[in-house]
């Protein structure tokens, strides 16, 4: 089993890490707002350029299927970059980002949730929660990796530290975890969950029962399952990935609750992850992650902008696919 020794001693060494100046950091997000205001336009484009080709990917796959399926699977993972795409359009919609108004984001977040596997309003609940409390090393565990200092590691049990091993091995968290996560624990509804939660739950296993039944009834319940599951497998591995060196990387830093303030831990706490072009596109600028929780209200296609446009964030030091792999 692999543990992460470089990032346990990194949050030990950053328990108590100098912060940067707060007031220079809130006015970032002053400099920033104008960017808040999501283009009609953009979105809509955005939602073309990533559902028409999604679509027509399911209709080539549907055909490849009939003739051999080695042709399908170059194919899943194609169509799982546009899920992937998809899902940080949910992400927006839920943050009130994609669009002005409430009832659009809600309905295409909704939409765009079902194909992502991924209940509206309960993972958006969560994910709210995960930006109030992000880097905050008393208020972990909700919408997080699980993550302990070295001191909490040594103090638990030989049993507990073998989990946490297992858990944040990359061959469990990333090829079996995130699987689990978007196949099978968002079907199901938790002791706690609110009724909007529940709700949306209902939504979404509704609306994966339909599209299943319908995609079924043309090519075949065994053939859905053959394109579907790669395809989620590899969306969902991916997905997990990016959340994961978003807040898990060289150099970030966590704080106490009474250290903690959420401007700073936009800048220290969230990486710039720099990925090639094309990766960057599917994966919808989510890699200016630390401006991304500066304001969460900047759309994901004026995320970039923003960087390019703003010399302070020049100075943020990227995090590259190779660096981030110091963090596994």
């Amino acid at each position: 089993m692999i543990i992460t020794l470089i990032l346990f001693n990194f949050v030990k060494k950053k328990m108590h890490p100098e912060k940067s100046d707060s007031g220079s950091n809130k006015s970032l997000i002053k400099l920033i707002s104008n960017y808040k205001i999501p283009s009609v336009k953009s979105s809509v484009w955005q939602l073309i350029n990533t559902l028409v080709p999604y679509i027509g990917l399911w209709f080539l796959m549907a055909w490849a299927i009939t003739i051999s399926y080695w042709l399908v699977l170059p194919i899943t993972i194609l169509a799982a970059g546009f899920t992937v795409r998809l899902f940080i359009i949910f992400h927006d919609c839920g943050h009130g980002a994609f669009f002005k108004s409430k009832r659009a984001n809600e309905i295409v977040g909704i939409i765009t949730g079902i194909l992502a596997f991924t209940p509206y309003h309960r993972w958006h609940h969560a994910h709210l929660i995960h930006h109030r409390t992000a880097g905050n090393l008393d208020k972990r565990g909700v919408g997080d990796v699980w993550t302990l200092t070295v001191d909490e590691y040594k103090s638990r049990s030989r049993g507990k530290r073998f989990m946490y091993r297992v858990y944040r091995n990359p061959l469990i968290m990333f090829g079996i975890g995130a699987a689990l996560v978007f196949l099978i624990m968002n079907r199901f509804t938790r002791k706690g969950f609110s009724r909007k939660e529940r709700i949306s739950v209902y939504i979404a296993n509704l609306g994966l029962a339909v599209l299943a039944t319908g995609i079924s009834l043309l090519i075949g319940f065994k053939s859905y399952l053959l394109i579907q599951l790669p395809v989620m497998y590899f969306a969902a591995t991916a997905g997990v990935f990016l959340f994961y060196v978003q807040h898990q990387f060289p150099d970030v830093h966590w704080y106490r609750d009474e250290d903690w303030d959420y401007s700073t831990v936009a800048i220290n706490g969230a990486s710039y992850l720099k990925l090639p072009k094309l990766l960057q596109w599917f994966s919808g600028n989510i890699g200016f992650h630390h401006i991304h929780h500066l304001s969460s209200k900047i759309p994901n296609y004026k995320l970039e902008k923003c960087h390019k446009e703003n010399e302070a964030f020049h100075q943020v030091i990227p995090v590259t696919f190779i660096s981030s792999m110091k963090s596994l």
